[in-house]
């Protein structure tokens, strides 16, 4: 029975049945899982395409240093290739790391037989500093694979390499985008703008005569495997069908989102996090049918929280993961607040991100000191809720508005975060119930916090039996 492999599917039988793109990473192991395959991997699986690999080399390394670095035989990188290819078919390739000439060359039989389309990141030097292509193999690299590369992205100091032109401007990434296109026959180059300075980053793309400039804001976070993602993130999409152009600003659109939410982990250059870009929106997702599942289950107990309703409204929010948290755009509350209606409460408006300011950001400041703690509730101050809760076995802490120093009310915004630094104070943590008696022009209030809306509307429920 023949099998006829293309983009869109498989031919059986007459049949089309849809078939996952494939992407392959010829590139180095990096133990620390940051940079080499490891990204690469991720990247694919985020992007939605099915990831094979052909390893070059196994590194030990961490965030901040390259301590050995074992290559593979060349033959064995051909065939980690060859049996891919022959089984399901590679849409588009990406090197990386490719330490020696043997590794090179073997490379570019496979590509040559295989007719791969193919985006080489010329990987030279480590971000601990490490060299990771011998001086030898730099020849290599230009005249023998370049030449067959759909595109290639340096970032300004290997398009120095490579072009032989001082880059210090974006007139001068246009320039050494263009003579690397010329000079070895690559179809399409982007030279990074990481390296250049400035509160934008410009990546240019050279291809068939024209420049692209792809801008975004510079972002402070981990860059450690950036070329990497940056790299299989435009392979993935041109497996996926896209043309060089879009598959180049997706690609950017993307490695700026893993270079934003990257991984506090490492003592060194920490990594970047191809994960977020399904992570972050899984995660609105499930915090959004959180706090409506909040929302309703205080609805449907109207009749025991009525009373404790605060002139202001209640309100409920919830917060995204620690690791993505940085705003109140990332926390979820009702619009409008849920209000007293006659005998029943009703929510004014549907529940949103940026939904809540003021609970918003006393939950993203009791964060800072328990990440689990992501959901708070509100509700009018009585005594008897607080003899309540003491009773059940809550921690509450009592805050004096009256204290409040005039810097910090003289700020919007800044009066709850305030109090929660003023409850963990007292507590040592972040406690379960914060309430004060209020102030001039400041209702007093009950604050139930949790690890989730429905865990703080539980706990409501609890204190109002």
């Amino acid at each position: 029975m023949a099998l006829k492999f293309g983009v869109c599917g498989i031919i059986k039988r007459g049949l089309i049945m849809r078939r996952v793109p494939v992407a392959m990473t010829i590139a180095g192991s990096d133990s620390g899982g940051g940079a080499g395959i490891e990204a690469d991997l991720k990247t694919f699986s985020a992007l939605g395409v099915h990831g094979a690999v052909a390893i070059t080399s196994i590194t030990a390394q961490n965030t901040y240093s390259v301590s050995a670095v074992f290559d593979l035989p060349g033959w064995l990188v051909y065939e980690q290739i060859r049996v891919v290819v022959e089984d399901m078919g590679v849409d588009a390739a990406k090197t990386g790391m490719l330490s020696n000439s043997e590794i090179i060359e073997s490379v570019v039989k496979a590509i040559e037989e295989f007719k791969i389309p193919l985006v080489v990141d010329p990987v030279m030097i480590a971000k601990s500093g490490a060299r990771l292509l011998r001086e030898d193999a730099v020849e290599a690299l230009t005249l023998k694979l370049l030449p067959h590369a759909r595109l290639v992205t340096p970032n300004a100091p290997e398009a120095e390499v490579l072009s032989g032109l001082r880059i210090r401007s974006l007139e001068d990434a246009e320039r050494a985008a263009r003579v690397i296109s010329e000079k070895y026959g690559v179809e399409a180059v982007v030279v990074k703008g990481g390296h250049l300075g400035g509160d934008r980053v410009v990546d240019v793309l050279y291809y068939r005569g024209g420049l692209y400039h792809y801008e975004s804001e510079r972002v402070e976070g981990c860059t450690h495997g950036g070329g990497c993602s940056y790299s299989a993130a435009i392979a993935a999409h041109l497996a996926r069908g896209l043309d060089i152009v879009e598959a180049v600003g997706r690609a950017k659109e993307f490695i700026v989102w893993a270079i934003k939410y990257g991984l506090r982990v490492g003592r060194g250059h920490c990594p970047v996090n191809p994960i977020a870009w399904l992570e972050i929106p899984a995660e609105k997702f499930r915090v959004l049918s959180s706090v409506e599942r909040a929302v309703r289950v205080l609805l449907e107990n109207s009749s025991r929280v009525l009373k404790h309703t605060p002139e202001v409204g209640i309100n409920i929010v919830e917060a995204v993961d620690s690791k993505y948290a940085a705003s109140v755009s990332d926390v979820a509350g009702v619009r409008g607040r849920i209000v007293r209606a006659g005998d029943k409460l009703v929510a004014v408006g549907p529940v949103e991100f940026g939904a809540s300011s003021h609970l918003a950001r006393l939950v993203l400041e009791a964060m800072k000191v328990d990440p689990l703690i992501r959901a708070a509730v509100n509700v009018k101050y009585s005594e008897e809720l607080v003899v309540k809760a003491k009773s059940r076995g809550y921690l509450v802490v009592f805050v004096d508005r009256r204290a409040e120093p005039e810097e910090i009310r003289s700020v919007e915004g800044a009066s709850l975060p305030w109090i929660l630094r003023e409850a963990v104070k007292q507590a040592g943590r972040v406690p379960d119930i914060i309430y004060d008696i209020g102030d001039v022009g400041k209702e007093p209030m009950i604050r139930i916090l949790g690890r989730s809306a429905i865990e703080v509307i539980s706990k409501l429920l609890d204190i109002t039996m």
